[in-house]
């Protein structure tokens, strides 16, 4: 009979190899989505030409005399619109001619980038910061002070922001940067407050805002340390590309009038001086109009470039 008391003795385990070592420097870190974007921005031909471009804007507008040494207000009638093929005549060395009163074109060109790009950063300073605040604290607390905040907002967004633009510019007997700056700010952060509410609206519902609130966090901290940085990203996007639209909207109101006037010295003012004598110095209005064209279209690009980098579905 066999023995039914015997047992049957364990087979022995398999050694287990110890693993591998991992090499930090090969290890791929982890890239949060503002890493990952800039990485995405650095690949982009897009937002190297663009970035470029404004670089080399910026230099103009901080350090003008850099780039020529003649007085853009100082003219002399014997060069009255006199244009470049007619300069190369005499050997004169001027590049883009004269206008009626005998400036130099190219000075104020280079003189003219400054009012355009002060303009254009600080009324997006401005509205970027009005529109996120306001966007911030409505979409948070939401409820009655949302219904208000919105309310307000559709007001300011029911006016047309030239038309506004030009009411309001029409209360100051003298215009300047700062009247200009005022003007297009009152009534162009509607758009950066929509974009912050509807972000923050989604970022608030997160799983890091709902432990920071249960560790006894306080609102400035939970609103500044936690939703701010995360809802950012589109609000960026849109003040990027407003930026060329506030470039536009400052010449346009130069050209109307209603915006900054001699002897302020803009792409707008000489716009619209040029547009007067298109028949007989069409290059009054040519090389303003480049420039201008120029400034848009690379602040539109820089748009378009993070706008694809900071969104993952356009990747």
């Amino acid at each position: 009979m066999p023995d039914m008391t015997k047992t049957e003795t364990p087979a022995a385990e398999a050694p287990v190899a110890p693993a591998a070592p991992v090499d930090p420097k090969n290890a791929e870190k982890a890239r949060s989505l503002w890493g990952d974007a800039w990485a995405d921005l650095r690949r982009n031909p897009y937002f190297v030409v663009s970035s470029v471009l404004i670089l080399i804007l910026l230099t103009i507008s901080a350090f003008p005399s850099l780039f020529t040494s003649v007085d853009p207000t100082k003219g002399d009638l014997v060069n009255h619109f006199l244009s470049k093929p007619e300069l190369a005549k005499v050997g004169s060395p001027e590049w883009l001619g004269y206008d009626g009163q005998g400036r130099s074109v190219y000075a104020r060109l280079i003189y003219g980038t400054r009012a355009s790009i002060i303009v254009a950063v600080c009324v997006t300073l401005i509205v970027t910061v009005i529109g996120s605040l306001t966007g911030m604290i409505a979409g948070y607390f939401g409820g009655v002070t949302d219904a208000i905040m919105s309310r307000l907002t559709d007001i300011f967004f029911g006016i047309p922001f030239l038309l506004g633009s030009m009411v309001v510019l029409q209360a100051f007997t003298k215009r300047t940067v700062w009247t200009v700056v005022f003007a297009l700010a009152f009534l162009g952060w509607t758009q950066i407050n929509r974009v912050m509410r509807g972000a923050v609206i989604t970022v608030k519902q997160a799983d890091y805002v709902h432990a920071a609130k249960a560790l006894g966090a306080g609102t400035p901290r939970i609103l500044f340390r936690h939703i701010l940085p995360n809802a950012m990203a589109p609000v960026i996007v849109v003040s990027t590309i407003a930026l060329g639209g506030y470039v536009s909207a400052e010449a346009t109101l130069s050209y109307l009038g209603l915006g900054l006037a001699s002897p302020t010295i803009s792409w707008g003012v000489d716009i619209s001086a040029g547009a007067a004598q298109i028949r007989v110095a069409e290059h009054i209005l040519f090389y303003p109009s480049i420039m201008l064209s120029l400034t848009v279209l690379a602040f539109i690009m820089l748009g378009e470039a993070v706008r694809n980098a900071l969104d993952p579905k356009l990747r």
